[in-house]
């Protein structure tokens, strides 16, 4: 009985002690953390936004620490060599072929762009042939837009008869100067594809 009443009275003491102030604490909320990176991978190949430097990468293509793709070394390069009649600067339908070759080629690489070079014979006044150079160039331009290239990514160039190939004085010296040439600007080679499991072993 005694040790029941004991117990009944330290329980009552516990229960019902005072609260000194020595154990009260404020309530801290819990910190919110400031996201100051993009930390995000919008292109999925494995580097963050934040340290991407090239932020649309082909998918499942090999890249750098940069986030770029790598490319193929190769030798393939796509040049455009097209010539012109007498103070002309209507495209023939001969060369049409290469023209619709290198549309193909750019939609291949869309991150390339091509520059347009026009130039002319040294026969008339330099402005003139200043002028028909870039007149020949815009010819080039024209049927590329129309096989699918978006101008943006086409520039024009006209050297007239400052640039010559041929320097004689003949007349298969002035058609091999009567001519629009092109340079693609951006191309680096093919991507290279991350290997996987799936990769084929070249025999």
């Amino acid at each position: 009985m005694k040790k029941h009443l004991i117990g009944t009275l330290v329980a009552t003491y516990i229960f019902t002690a005072p609260v000194l102030a020595s154990d009260e604490y404020e309530y801290i909320e819990t910190p919110v953390a400031i996201q100051v990176e993009d930390l995000l991978d919008d292109d999925k190949d494995g580097v963050i936004n934040a340290r991407d430097l090239c932020v649309e990468t082909p998918l499942a293509s090999e890249i750098d620490n940069d986030g770029c793709e790598t490319h193929v070394k190769t030798e393939e390069q796509m040049k455009l060599n097209i010539l012109f009649g007498n103070d002309s600067a209507e495209l023939n339908s001969v060369f049409l072929g290469q023209v619709r070759a290198m549309a193909e080629f750019l939609e291949g690489y869309p991150s390339t762009s091509i520059e347009l070079q026009g130039f002319a014979s040294k026969t008339g006044s330099a402005e003139y042939n200043l002028n028909l150079s870039k007149k020949r160039a815009n010819s080039i331009k024209d049927a590329l837009i129309s096989n699918g290239v978006s101008h943006t990514r086409i520039t024009i160039v006209g050297y007239g008869d400052t640039s010559l190939s041929a320097f004689g004085d003949d007349e298969q010296s002035h058609a091999l100067n009567r001519k629009v040439e092109a340079t693609v600007v951006g191309y680096k080679g093919s991507v290279k594809e991350a290997w996987t499991i799936f990769n084929k072993i070249a025999k």
